[in-house]
């Protein structure tokens, strides 16, 4: 499983606002769209993240992996992480 990283060029604030000052496009996370970005910002793997949405929401192991997997799918298609 790939892990990713939020570019440095990234603006990101505590309510979950993203911008990305290339393009000048804003983006709004709901809770858990925030929670993944800060993990993702800390550094934390994949399997990290999943873990914590499995412990702190009422989601199995799969439905948060799927879950997961297609947040980071919408991100990558708006370059809003990389790959590492």
């Amino acid at each position: 499983m790939e892990n990713y990283k939020i570019p440095d060029n990234l603006a990101v604030s505590e309510e979950g606002f993203l911008f990305l000052p290339a393009t000048g496009e804003s983006f709004t996370l709901n809770e858990i769209g925030k929670i993944v970005i800060g993990l993702l910002k800390n550094g934390s793997s994949i399997e990290e993240i999943i873990e914590r949405l499995t412990e702190e929401f009422d989601v199995d192991e799969h439905t948060a992996e799927k879950d997961v997997n297609d947040f980071l799918t919408q991100l990558k298609n708006f370059r809003l992480v990389e790959e590492i």
